[in-house]
């Protein structure tokens, strides 16, 4: 920041005579759906950590009625800069245990969104939904803009929920989501990067403590299984919310041939990772047609500009990643 703008913002908090508001611009993020606000500084070279300081209140209510805030056109100097703003306005940040994917760790807290290769969609999910325990909060950094596309595009969790059929969110909510996971195969990730430890014994902790049934098969291999919830209730209003991630798991997210090889080689207990309802009985390919349907329904767009900084309701909307021509950077924290 420079002095001018530092001692502007310095006085104008002291005054308490004009609000954060009044240094930033708001306008919707995109035009493709009522979700998401694009907030825009005033002032040349407005620190986003400074700013964030005394704005996460006006944040977060923008985040209890549209789900996703974009900060856009703040001074945010590198990765430390990135974790100050996340730390000074919500907090400590949650570190990546029980992974679905590769990550790198940049520092503490904030790790590389997920390294898949550039050519690969990743479907719409909301963060660790395949668990019991989540992150309220996603904060993503873009450091690097997308050569070309690259998108995060955003859905309202909400709205997937509303245009499933009520007999499909009945058996779901009836019995909840089963992930089952098999490691060792040399097919995903390997236990010791789930579960970030080289221990057996700690990763029989830690199942123990989540309530995830854990067996061992021999020669280093793993299978778990856990059932999750299929759906929440919205906090302030009680609508419901699709939240789970069993497109995403399910075998068929994987191209048609893929899925016919693993099918031919593992039986359907032994893939290396699958969902199921609850009670262990497949889900029904017609009913994740209509999932990731929805899911494209409710699809919104922003395109990354360098510096941006991207805040989500992670109970409320959900999000993935379109493919794209290199570089891109987008850094992310948890909370």
């Amino acid at each position: 920041m420079n002095e001018t703008t530092s001692g502007l913002f310095a006085r104008r908090r002291q005054s308490q005579g004009v609000s954060v508001t009044s240094l930033v611009t708001a306008s919707p993020l995109s035009h493709m759906g009522a979700k998401g606000v694009m907030l825009q500084p005033a002032l040349a070279n407005l620190s986003a950590s400074e700013w964030g300081q005394n704005s996460w209140h006006y944040i977060d209510s923008l985040l209890a009625e549209s789900g996703a805030v974009l900060l856009r056109g703040f001074k945010v100097t590198g990765v430390g800069d990135f974790r100050a703003f996340v730390q000074t306005s919500a907090g400590a940040l949650l570190g990546y245990t029980h992974r679905s994917t590769p990550r790198s760790n940049i520092s503490e807290g904030i790790y590389t969104s997920t390294e898949y290769p550039a050519d690969q969609y990743i479907p719409q999910h909301n963060e660790m939904s395949y668990t019991r325990s989540w992150p309220k909060r996603l904060f993503f950094h873009c450091s690097v803009k997308p050569g070309s596309s690259g998108q995060t595009p955003l859905a309202d969790s909400q709205g997937v929920y509303a245009r499933l059929p009520e007999d499909l969110r009945a058996r779901f909510e009836a019995h909840g989501v089963m992930y089952v996971r098999n490691f060792g195969q040399g097919l995903d990730l390997s236990w010791q990067q789930v579960f970030q430890t080289e221990s057996q014994a700690d990763v029989e902790a830690y199942c123990l403590a989540n309530d995830i049934q854990c067996q061992w098969l021999g020669e280093g291999r793993l299978r778990t299984s856990q059932i999750c919830q299929a759906t929440l209730a919205h906090p302030r209003t009680g609508a419901g919310i699709w939240f789970n991630q069993a497109h995403l798991f399910h075998i068929s997210n994987l191209p048609p041939e893929t899925e016919r090889e693993l099918r031919r080689e593992f039986a359907e207990h032994e893939l290396p990772r699958n969902a199921l309802l609850g009670d262990g009985s497949p889900i029904r390919s017609t009913d994740l047609a209509l999932i990731r349907q929805a899911y494209q329904q409710e699809e919104i767009l922003f395109d990354w500009e360098q510096g941006d900084i991207l805040i989500l309701d992670n109970e409320t909307i959900s999000h993935g990643r379109r493919p794209f021509t290199p570089p891109r950077n987008i850094m992310v924290a948890m909370t």
